[in-house]
């Protein structure tokens, strides 16, 4: 269930039915929209193991992430929430904030909730086998999520009662441990706004699940921990950092443009059509990410850097209309070839006709010169006129496809023509990026 607050702040529950069972490692909500963006909660039932974790573990995580383009960054602040169905007051929360990338496409707590408490019926976290997982979200860097009102009393103050009613329920005569609440810190608007200095509570425990983690802790508890040796991981993500800062320098000499313009021509010497086969692409990225950043103002013209760098869409899109274009002029060999062999089937059939006509008048003039073999004759008549008419019905049959596809043939041809004049746009596009980039190869 999700409530939206506005288009930038949305409450969502998710009611998580026989949790016991679930046997995935992982386990995504339904998708939910914050920003006009694709959100989803992923939680591992049984600890993210592969951290090595015995604790409930929560993330929340760009739903399309998989489909986003290259250096896409989303903000979100969010606020998570293990509600105890038997007291509410003693429900967990932690919050954080985070700049979601595609190598931190989830964000969230490993270490949320012992998974011990998780499982025990005294605490009301698990009622009828059933998890109640809350979130507030908010993707408004202006917006102070931990002080904005995000409950609605209708809906909210029923769905609270029925939680209360289920858990009491459950645990009917056993005694029900109550936890002391945990308290919220509530960082200033100036602070919220300014993402170098925000820190909320969970800040330091929140992980993606492409991180190491810290050392396991429940919600109520923190520790200090200690400074380690680098992770492999660690000093990937540094180099990777330093690689992205020093790309965005924008300081590119000219012996790098001219090798990213030899490699464009490398690609363009090749048939538009084993281009994508050919695995070039990728790499023309980087080659046109550089001329982007080349400061060409002495040596091309701005029209030229900017048709330049179109040049990339239509290395996407060129070889795929090529590809329709062959595909088009096959289909239209593929039509031919059907109907030839309709036409043959059919003289065939003909042949066969007149060989029984010509045997039908035979006999005619047998029983016109031999009375005597009359019934005889008649006989073999309807032999031969069964046998004319079911050439005749395969026939009207292979006539009336041989028709049917004559009315057809237009369309196909009309289709290869176009597909023929598209090839030859393409390729006379093609040659004109070929020429350009020869062009700028002598200029450069």
């Amino acid at each position: 269930m999700a409530v939206n607050i506005n288009g930038q702040l949305r409450k969502f529950t998710w009611r998580i039915e026989n949790f016991s069972s679930i046997k995935d490692e992982k386990h995504y909500s339904e998708i939910f929209y914050v920003g006009g963006n694709k959100w989803r909660l992923l939680i591992f039932p049984k600890g993210n193991r592969p951290k090595g974790v015995d604790h409930f573990s929560i993330y929340v995580d760009v739903a399309d992430s998989a489909t986003l383009p290259y250096g896409w960054s989303r903000y979100a602040q969010f606020r998570i929430t293990v509600v105890n169905q038997i007291n509410r007051k003693s429900s967990i929360t932690e919050a954080t904030r985070h700049e979601f990338k595609a190598k931190e496409n989830d964000w969230g707590f490993t270490s949320f909730l012992p998974l011990s408490e998780l499982h025990d019926p005294k605490r009301g976290y698990l009622v009828n086998d059933a998890c109640l997982v809350e979130v507030d979200i908010s993707t408004d860097r202006n917006i102070d999520l931990e002080s904005h009102e995000l409950i609605v009393e209708a809906a909210s103050d029923k769905l609270k009662s029925k939680e209360a009613d289920c858990g009491k329920a459950a645990i009917d005569n056993q005694k029900t441990l109550i936890t002391k609440p945990e308290e919220i810190t509530t960082p200033s608007p100036a602070i919220l706004a300014d993402p170098a200095v925000l820190s909320s509570p969970g800040q330091d425990k929140a992980k993606s699940t492409n991180h190491n983690l810290p050392t396991s802790q429940s919600s109520s508890q923190s520790e200090t921990i200690e400074p380690e040796d680098p992770t492999e991981e660690d000093m990937d993500i540094f180099f990777t950092s330093l690689e992205s800062e020093l790309s965005s320098s924008n300081i590119v000499s000219s012996q790098e443009a001219k090798e990213a313009l030899a490699k464009i021509g490398e690609a363009l010497n090749m048939d538009p059509v084993n281009f994508y086969d050919s695995g070039k692409f990728s790499p023309l990225k980087k080659a046109f990410k550089i001329l982007s950043n080349f400061d060409c103002s002495s040596t091309i013209t701005v029209e030229q850097k900017t048709e330049l760098l179109a040049m990339e869409e239509n290395l996407k899109e060129l070889p795929d209309r090529l590809a329709k274009a062959v595909q088009g002029r096959n289909l239209l060999t593929e039509k031919e070839s059907v109907k030839l062999t309709l036409s043959r089937n059919l003289e065939r059939s003909l042949v066969k006709f007149k060989e029984a006509k010509a045997e039908r008048e035979q006999v005619e003039q047998k029983i016109a010169a031999l009375q005597e073999q009359v019934h005889e004759a008649k006989k073999n008549k309807e032999s031969i006129l069964t046998e004319q008419k079911e050439i005749f019905r395969i026939s009207k049959e292979l006539k009336m496809e041989l028709e049917a596809l004559g009315k057809e043939l237009p369309e196909y041809e009309a289709k290869a023509k176009a597909a023929e004049e598209e090839e030859k746009t393409v390729e006379a596009e093609w040659g004109r990026m070929k020429d350009l980039i020869s062009s700028l190869k002598q200029k450069i």
